[in-house]
């Protein structure tokens, strides 16, 4: 056994920092919450590559005396508490008294700070948690911190920091929640000479969220409170239809510092079950107040977690608060329709598919025959192909369930609805609630969803111009303008390729601005925004390029966006026409999320309802 000995002060001082110093964003939250902390009004935030180089933060706030400079790089050195009582009613953001002495330990600081009381302001520089100059220097009021190659003393962490953009994304993110959490403070965030975020400090709430997410959030938001003698909430969340497809649109706030809480998520999530879909997450910026000694929020070295006395309580009040004010709205989107010229409509180009060789099997090409089809969009008669057989995509047979595919299920003698065969027998009765139709062949009764029959026949076409590269693009006039994150650009960037193979031109319109010129052009007219946004959302680090699931779930999604929807009247030479797309398939039965696209009854069935045999 090794024999136990004292650790020295340079490792003492790096556990210590490795506790409370992550990542850049991590030495910016410190620092920007010791700057509220200060009574500022107003905060910059300057970084470069990433905040792997520099970090700058300013402030107008009250400063340090120059005789409690040395002292606040001290460990466990803090004015905002005294004794252990005071842990129970803390109401700063900081209060551990360790962020200058961990970040001081692991990069090169130097700190500029004046007090108005005081004539001039004090210079202090300090590297890897060792002095090096003290001196008088000439600064407005306010304290400015400078730290310098975070980790230049520790390799060992730095090389498990990701890249300068991603970096730049988390720091991004925590000046969001510094925003949204303090509307009243100025904010300014520079990344390598770019602002990338600037508030106005108006107090305003909706004004911040307008700011940094965008109009169409700003316009969708519903305002929620709550108040009791213990806590209060306030705040908006946003309606149903801008829920995205990751958490990262949920902030909420315990007495102005940004914190994860599994159930106050938990809560939100639940009173918007039935509202939204499977996987979505709403968008939600709620203020909490709540009385101090209900709360621990000395559990975790980053305070990003709080431990609540009560928490079934709290939990009953958000849900309900949030739930009333969900069934208290017009929860049906705004649409803004535009008025296109006649000529501006889009061409769907005809296209001959040539015949797919699938791994180990030669497939026949179809027969070339025309079919009438009727766009779901403009209900005008197009002339277009017929689909090929199989679906193969990069040699991989997109068989959603093979059980799903046994023909036994759709036969009778051995004969299929969907064969050539069949044709002649096959009779279409009529729709029953503008939805279902209702087809006689020989001895059975078929029940057909017709969107999920023309979202399967349009999945399997954007397949098939997938894979050959024949995905067509249509303009938009004027282009749709949408606000992204710096995470989000990020991603957007990454997999530029990957959008202009769906069908979208995008292209940076400054700032956190992106403009969409072309949409997939069987898409023009029909949800083309959502779908995007719902791509990018759905991607992270797993290449979009080598990830099938991805494609093939966004392709399901802009199938299901083009397709004839629900309560919406067909014609019987719709219907035909429909049919006959789906012969082509080699998996007619169910859509793309799995639904069935027809289901079916015997005779005997039938007459047995009916008690006519026994």
């Amino acid at each position: 056994m090794s024999k136990i000995q004292q650790l020295d002060q340079f490792t003492i001082d790096n556990i210590a920092a490795g506790e409370v110093i992550e990542r850049p964003a991590s030495v910016i939250k410190e620092l920007v919450e010791n700057s509220i902390d200060a009574s500022s009004s107003a905060i910059t935030v300057e970084i470069k590559d990433g905040g792997l180089s520099m970090i700058r933060v300013t402030d107008n706030g009250t400063g340090i005396g120059r005789d409690d400079v040395k002292i606040a790089f001290l460990r466990h050195a803090t004015s905002k508490i005294k004794t252990v009582e005071d842990l129970v009613s803390v109401s700063s953001l900081g209060f551990r008294g360790e962020a200058l002495s961990s970040i001081s330990a692991v990069s090169q600081v130097e700190l500029i700070t004046k007090t108005a009381y005081d004539f001039t302001g004090t210079s202090y520089k300090i590297a890897g948690g060792k002095e090096e100059e003290l001196k008088e220097i000439g600064a407005p009021d306010g304290t400015t911190i400078i730290a310098r190659n975070l980790f230049f003393n520790t390799p060992a962490r730095r090389k498990f920091l990701k890249s300068p953009g991603t970096e730049a994304s988390h720091v991004e993110q925590v000046m969001v929640h510094m925003a949204l959490s303090h509307p009243e403070i100025a904010f300014k965030f520079i990344h390598n000479s770019k602002n990338r975020l600037y508030t106005s400090g108006n107090g305003n709430c909706k004004d911040m969220i307008y700011h940094i997410y965008g109009r169409d959030i700003a316009r969708a938001l519903i305002p929620v409170e709550f108040q009791t003698e213990t806590m209060a909430m306030s705040g908006f969340i946003g309606k149903p239809f801008i829920s995205r497809g990751n958490r990262n649109y949920e902030s909420y706030f315990i007495n102005g510092r940004y914190i994860k809480s599994k159930m106050i998520s938990r809560a939100l999530e639940d009173a918007y079950k039935t509202f939204t879909m499977k996987h979505k997450y709403p968008f939600v910026c709620l203020n909490f107040e709540i009385a101090s000694d209900l709360l621990d929020v000395n559990v975790h070295p980053t305070k990003m977690e709080i431990r609540f006395q009560n928490e079934t309580k709290l939990y009953d009040m958000i849900y309900h608060t949030v739930r009333d004010g969900l069934l208290g709205k017009d929860l049906i989107p705004e649409v803004t329709v535009e008025h296109k010229k006649e000529e501006e409509k889009p061409v769907i180009p005809k296209v001959t598919l040539e015949p797919f060789q699938q791994v180990n099997h030669t497939v026949e090409p179809a027969k070339q025959t025309d079919i009438e089809h009727i766009s779901a969009k403009d209900k005008k008669v197009y002339r277009n192909e017929p689909l090929k057989k199989p679906s193969v995509f990069a040699g991989v047979n997109y068989k959603k369930n093979q059980e799903q595919e046994k023909s036994v299920q759709m036969t009778l003698n051995e004969t299929m609805v969907f064969e050539e065969e069949a044709k002649p027998d096959r009779k279409i009765i009529g729709q029953l609630f503008q939805t279902f139709w209702l087809i006689e062949y020989e001895d059975n009764f078929f029940i057909m969803d017709q969107h999920a029959a023309h979202e399967k026949v349009n999945y399997e076409k954007l397949i098939r111009a997938w894979e050959k590269k024949e995905i067509y693009s249509q303009k938009v006039e004027p282009p749709y303008v949408v606000t992204l994150s710096v995470a989000e650009a990020r991603k957007l960037e990454r997999y530029k390729d990957a959008f202009a193979g769906l069908g979208f031109s995008i292209e940076s319109f400054g700032g956190n601005e992106y403009c969409i010129r072309e949409v997939p052009a069987n898409l023009y007219g029909l949800e083309e925004k959502e779908v995007f946004i719902e791509v990018l959302d759905s991607m992270d680090d797993t290449s979009i390029t080598d990830n099938l699931d991805i494609i093939t779930n966004k392709l399901a999604s802009m199938a299901c966006k083009m397709s004839v929807k629900g309560n919406q009247t067909m014609s019987i030479l719709e219907i035909k026409a429909l049919l006959d797309e789906l012969m082509e398939l080699e998996n007619p039965y169910t859509c793309p999320h799995g639904r069935p696209t027809m289901i079916r009854m015997t005779k005997t069935e039938i007459e047995k309802k009916f008690k006519r045999i026994v």
